[in-house]
Parts: C-alpha cells; sequence; structure tokens
C-alpha cells in the first residue's frame, strides 16, 4: 500500500511539474515578441508610441528678431493666417491707471488696509496655506 501511495504523489507531482514547466515556456514566449510585425519586420509608425497613445511632436514656433518689428508691435498677439499683429500707440492714449499697476511681488499682509476686500481675502488665504502645513505634520 505504502508503494502505491508514492507512486500516486509521484504522477501528481509529475502533472504539476509539467504544468508548471509549459506554462513557464508559454508565459516566456508571449514576454518575448519581437518588435514589430511578425518577425520583427514591419513599418514603423510615423509618431512614437507612449504610455497614453502616440507622442505628440513639439512645434518649433519662429521668433522675431527685427527691432523695429518688436517695438512697434505686438508680436504674436495675431493668431490668424490673415492680417497683422496689433500695433502700439503711443503712452498718452492708454490709461493713467495702468502705469500705477503693480508689477512686483504681492505685498506684506501688514502694509495692506484691514478696511479691504483684498486684505482679507489675502489673511485667508495665508491662514488655509498655515493649516494645511500643520496639518501634514500631524500624526493619525
Amino acid at each position: 500500500m505504502a508503494g502505491a501511495m508514492s507512486w500516486g504523489k509521484l504522477s501528481i507531482c509529475a502533472k504539476l511539474l509539467r504544468s508548471t514547466t509549459t506554462w513557464n515556456v508559454q508565459r516566456i514566449a508571449e514576454y518575448a515578441k519581437p518588435a514589430g510585425g511578425p518577425g520583427g519586420l514591419g513599418s514603423k509608425k510615423a509618431g512614437k508610441l507612449g504610455k497614453l497613445g502616440p507622442v505628440v511632436e513639439k512645434k518649433i514656433l519662429p521668433v522675431e528678431t527685427d527691432p523695429e518689428k518688436l517695438v512697434n508691435y505686438v508680436c504674436g498677439s495675431n493668431i490668424l493666417k490673415q492680417g497683422q499683429d496689433i500695433q502700439l500707440k503711443p503712452d498718452s492714449e492708454y490709461p493713467d491707471w495702468l502705469w500705477s499697476l503693480r508689477l512686483g511681488k504681492v505685498p506684506p499682509l501688514e502694509e495692506m488696509d484691514q478696511n479691504t476686500l483684498q486684505y482679507w481675502r489675502r489673511l485667508r488665504k495665508l491662514n488655509l496655506r498655515r493649516q494645511s502645513r500643520l496639518m501634514e505634520l500631524r500624526r493619525y
């Protein structure tokens, strides 16, 4: 009886071994497919394939180097095929508030007037940033 059991175990082990080896061979065959068509032959596609599909190549736009045009026109303002870029006017034709706009950094909270809406919006934004930084440090 003991001999029959060992033969039964051996046959089961042999079946498992055969099934695993054929599975491994099939997996290797699936993994090692040649690139392109059958046998590695085939036409290459126009765009390279990325993880999410074909990769779009960047378009190189021409840069304006003519100093006359750079001084007198807003280069790149015309998006149509026909027409011209917008021509710049003399400074006297623009409103006065345009020249007093703040172009630098945002003023600190201490320099802002407390009776303005901008002050309270900035205060809320700074407090939200502070709270989010504190929440990142918190252990759960």
